[in-house]
């Protein structure tokens, strides 16, 4: 079912599945993309969790506020949980939502019970990144592509050491040799993180779709 919620100051749009008494999941998708990016895994997860899918700000039919911080992203997160009451949440994110997802986890250690991160970033300066050039793609706000840019290019430093604070039992997957990110340094920087990796490039979920839930279902169930 698609809701909408006024949290932290705008308008989310997110998608919900299953019993609203389970335990929370929250799916948080990639730069660009919307909750729909996690069609068929919401319903995967439903069984045993109550699925929240937001699309981000920025994106899809959230509202464009025009800024996006990324620990701004990862407080409406927050505040979505907030308003289902949800105490703790199991939070995966992929790529630009998987950095969400971490901020979130090193913000409110407590609010996160595990963490899955698939091939995101570290957060240390960008290199050798293209110039980001307009077109005519909807759907997203060409001012979270700037915002956000600006971010990998130049992260707060403090972000790199916030990992540290990361308490939730997490999961790092790395799409492997085609990824563009090493998440191998991302992983070594979380507590106790394992890393797995899929030879699938920067969209594990959708390019090896089966071997995604495998391993998440693994660590979701030990």
């Amino acid at each position: 079912m698609i809701r909408e919620a006024h949290v932290n100051g705008i308008r989310l749009v997110y998608r919900e599945e299953g019993d609203p008494a389970a335990p929370a999941l929250v799916l948080l998708h990639g730069r660009t993309a919307d909750h729909n990016d996690w069609n068929g895994f919401t319903r995967h997860f439903a069984g045993r969790y109550h699925v929240l899918v937001p699309d981000l700000r920025g994106h899809g039919a959230s509202d464009f506020p025009g800024t996006y911080p990324i620990p701004e992203m990862a407080e409406d997160v927050a505040a979505l949980l907030d308003l289902h009451d949800a105490a703790t949440a199991t939070v995966i994110g992929h790529s630009l939502g998987g950095m969400v997802a971490y901020h979130l986890a090193m913000r409110h250690p407590e609010r996160v019970t595990r963490l899955v991160v698939e091939d995101s970033a570290l957060p240390v300066p960008m290199r050798d990144r293209p110039v980001l050039v307009e077109d005519d793609s909807t759907g997203f706000d060409w001012r979270m592509m700037h915002d956000t840019e600006r971010q990998f290019l130049h992260p707060d430093p403090a972000w790199l050491d916030g990992l540290a604070r990361i308490t939730a039992p997490t999961l790092v997957i790395s799409g492997g040799q085609a990824s563009p990110f090493r998440a191998d340094l991302l992983a070594a920087r979380i507590p106790g993180a394992r890393l797995v990796t899929i030879e699938a490039g920067h969209l594990v979920h959708t390019t090896e779709r089966v071997a995604f839930r495998q391993v998440v279902d693994d660590f979701l169930g030990g």
